[in-house]
């Protein structure tokens, strides 16, 4: 299990957990970032905010909000 962040551009995992208080869990579930859902990396520069690939939407996420995001790297 990764963060989010530590993933490359091109690369897929599968949410496993969030950790946060009450705000960013619904922020994050409102977003689409739910356990199991599939995520796609699709700029990580590895500062500043990444975009990432979630249910058919993309969304930029800053680090620390990405950071808190547990994903499996899915081969």
């Amino acid at each position: 299990m990764v963060a989010l962040s530590a993933l490359h551009p091109g690369e897929r995992g599968v949410v496993v957990a969030l950790a946060g208080g009450r705000g960013l869990l619904s922020r994050m579930m409102a977003l689409g970032f739910t356990p199991g859902a599939e995520v796609t990396i699709v700029q990580n520069f590895g500062h500043g905010p990444l975009i990432a690939l979630v249910r058919d939407t993309r969304v930029a996420l800053g680090r620390g909000e990405a950071a808190r995001i547990r994903v499996r790297r899915k081969a």
